[in-house]
């Protein structure tokens, strides 16, 4: 393999190259006519889960995706991934490997740390949560009264949550239709006692199962809720060995622990934001929906990590996103991206997103510490539509700022059950918001009357599928995952720590010490 040189994105001759390419694609032309119909076929990419990725809305053309190719070769990102996915130290700021891809398959050779195969490891994981999760469906695992468990709640912040909420929510009506929905699942995550509360006085917690998150076993605000979770299993006179399991590393606190009737195990080589695939996602989504459904998951993010193998960035979705993406920021200046998933049961995945986005390159110096003059990761935010349209698109339509758009849909619901009214289904209606948004952002509208203009020229790509199935969510999972890595690599930061989140929680443990003063005594008295 070639040696690897990490340089910053401006030092590179193809992108030099691409920032001469200032004058975008006419949209409105490129989508006119029979030759729009050509673009629409051919800007198109085959996704793993059954999805396609559709970028014929973008403002590129072969011009720009030829020096695509010679910035993917420059920068040695498909290498970069091969080192990453064999186990080099890709996390310079932690020192660590970065093996989440490991999780769901073997896409190189084996990676073995103190003797220990990962990809064993990971295995041996998921087959100890499907072990727990069945004894639990069949009643070999029973509450103190020897009734069979109905509920899970995971307890746990940041990556500990926003993924697998979002992972599950997204399958839990798919589940119900395809009779695989096992266990109600619930989530507390925010250190405000509301929370908290407001979750158990909504379950029966005699017959919950509680899935406490947390890689080091000392993260305050999920130690704080286990607490208050285990205050009220007391309160309610249960046995909180009979309620509590552990998702952790082997070194944790928590393991051995006699309040926990198991423990399973993740490790310094996942970040929490890439973990829905691990045991983090794997122990909730198993118990919610069986361990079969959360095999598909996997299966179908392996796929897509078997694309982002290829090195022709026209068969590369992920790669093909990231660099619009760059190109959109670094070239065009646009300064966020909006992720409007056309299907309620996406409703939580741009909030997932906007960690896994923001916290991996929401960066200002390089991997080896040192300040770059460039912008890098872009404010990420989003709705569901068609309640986003009601809500926010107003600015993207007509605002000052050009935001790219990243439309994601479906032919089919996943409840199977409809209505027609005036001639179409909800459905139907769903889809033709999507295909009219796409076109009214791209090609605008001309009027007299300025206030109701539309400039158009608002780039969008589209990601559709037949619908929502625990395979099409893992690859669109891991789509968006290997996207945010190849942007990381182009813009040479360390996607995968996140110093930005520890100054903060350091604070706040110094106004809890009550050892303060000067302004942060000053606003801490307006408060506590």
């Amino acid at each position: 393999m070639a040696t690897i040189s990490w340089n910053n994105l401006n030092k590179l001759e193809s992108f030099k190259e691409l920032k001469g390419q200032k004058n975008p694609v006419s949209l409105a032309k490129a989508l006119s006519g029979a030759s729009g119909a050509k673009r629409v076929a051919e800007f198109s990419i085959p996704m793993g889960g059954g999805l396609t990725f559709n970028y014929a809305a973008k403002q590129v053309n072969r011009t720009v995706i030829s020096i695509f190719k010679k910035l993917v070769k420059e920068a040695q990102l498909i290498e970069k991934f091969e080192a990453l996915y064999n186990g080099e130290i890709i996390n310079t700021g932690e020192k660590r490997m970065v093996l989440h891809h490991l999780t769901r398959g073997q896409l190189g050779k084996d990676v073995v740390v103190d003797g220990v195969n990962k990809r064993d490891f990971y295995v041996a994981q998921q087959k100890a949560i499907a072990d727990f999760a069945n004894k639990v469906h069949n009643g070999k695992l029973l509450n103190e009264k020897g009734e069979k468990y109905t509920t899970v709640c995971q307890i746990g912040i940041g990556g500990s949550d926003l993924g697998p909420r979002a992972m599950y929510l997204a399958l839990e009506n798919w589940a119900k239709t395809a009779g695989t929905f096992r266990m109600d699942a619930h989530f507390i995550s925010n250190v405000d006692p509301d929370d908290a509360a407001s979750v158990l006085n909504s379950i029966d917690v005699s017959k919950t199962i509680f899935i406490l998150v947390s890689k080091s076993g000392t993260t305050l605000e999920t130690l704080t809720n286990e607490s208050f979770v285990k205050n009220y299993l007391k309160k309610e006179g249960l046995e909180t060995s009979k309620h509590m399991i552990a998702v952790t590393s082997e070194t944790s606190p928590l393991v051995g622990n006699p309040d926990y009737m198991a423990a399973f195990f993740m490790d310094d080589y996942i970040g929490g934001r890439y973990s829905s695939t691990s045991a983090v996602g794997g122990a909730i989504l198993s118990l919610a929906f069986g361990p079969g459904v959360f095999s598909a998951f996997l299966k179908g993010a392996a796929e897509e990590d078997v694309l982002a193998k290829e090195k022709d960035v026209a068969m590369n979705p992920a790669l093909m996103d990231a660099l619009i993406g760059v190109y959109e920021r670094n070239v065009l200046n646009m300064p966020s991206t909006a992720i409007l998933p056309y299907s309620q049961a996406l409703s939580r995945f741009p909030a997932h997103l906007q960690q896994l986005d923001m916290e991996s390159n929401g960066k200002s110096v390089n991997r080896f510490g040192k300040k770059i003059s460039y912008v890098t990761g872009p404010v990420i935010f989003g709705e569901p539509g068609t309640n986003g349209q009601h809500s926010f698109y107003q600015l993207l339509h007509q605002g000052t700022n050009v935001i790219p758009l990243q439309f994601i849909a479906f032919q089919k619901s996943q409840c199977g059950t409809d209505v027609t009214i005036q001639g179409s289904t909800s459905q139907t209606k769903l889809a033709a918001n999507v295909t009219a948004q796409i076109i009214a952002f791209a090609c605008g509208k001309n009027d007299e009357n300025p206030n109701k203009f539309f400039a158009g020229e608002r780039p969008s790509s589209l990601i559709y599928g037949k619908n929502v199935t625990p395979e099409s969510l893992g690859a669109l999972l891991a789509h968006y995952e290997n996207k945010v890595m190849f942007q990381g690599f182009l813009w040479n930061v360390n996607s995968f720590d996140q110093e930005g989140v520890q100054l903060g929680k350091t604070l706040a443990k110094t106004v809890l010490s009550g050892k303060m003063d000067g302004a942060l005594k000053a606003f801490a008295d307006l408060l506590i």
